[in-house]
């Protein structure tokens, strides 16, 4: 994901600024696709409803990232995206889409890399749903540094409950339990600083 950071800046021009709130719903799980969206500014989390009823928070889109690619030519939005902090979106309809491509058709691998990123996003958490929330936790985290491109990580325990299906407590045990083995530092409520990624790794191998 991080090569795809930003490639998309140069078509801007194509899209529609949007400037959202806090709190708003981009685009819901389930609707009927109206284009997809580039994130200029602010923040953009991805939840995923299973099933069971569970919301699980799954991804949190860095700058210049793209997001909703599989709404684009009336395709259905797999997954919610909601804005975290007061926000700055471009919005790329599938006409601005066919132009773009038309007239810069580099763009077209760069979306169809984007679209093709996500597919393997969703693969990976239905692949890890089955094993122990520790194992969860580290793997979630060790990908957003990878994605954010650096160690401080901006998500809540309450978000981290979410995505690993589990209490906000035993996600605040295992948080503490790392902090003591010296992995990660609790800066804030809201973000978490990964100080050992090889000790964090050796977590996942040991599933």
């Amino acid at each position: 994901m991080s090569d795809l950071r930003y490639k998309w800046t140069p078509f801007l021009m194509y899209g529609k600024k949007l400037e959202l709130p806090k709190n708003t719903v981009v685009y819901r799980q389930g609707e009927t696709g109206r284009g997809f969206y580039y994130l200029d500014k602010g923040g953009l989390k991805i939840t995923l409803l299973s099933h069971n009823g569970h919301e699980r928070t799954i991804d949190y889109v860095p700058t210049g990232g793209l997001s909703g690619e599989h709404g684009a030519y009336n395709g259905t939005y797999l997954t919610t995206a909601t804005t975290t902090c007061n926000s700055v979106l471009y919005h790329f309809s599938d006409d601005a889409l066919s132009r773009v491509c038309s007239d810069h058709p580099q763009a077209a691998i760069l979306f169809t890399n984007s679209q093709i990123y996500k597919v393997r996003l969703l693969a990976e958490i239905i692949a890890f749903q089955d094993c122990p929330v520790e194992q969860q936790m580290a793997k979630f985290l060790l990908k957003l540094t990878t994605v954010h491109e650096t160690e401080a990580v901006p998500i809540d325990q309450t978000s981290f409950a979410r995505y690993v299906d589990t209490s906000r407590i035993t996600v605040n045990k295992i948080l503490q339990k790392w902090r003591q083995q010296g992995m990660i530092e609790l800066s804030s409520r809201s973000m978490i600083r990964v100080i050992d990624q090889q000790k964090l790794q050796s977590v996942l191998n040991s599933w």
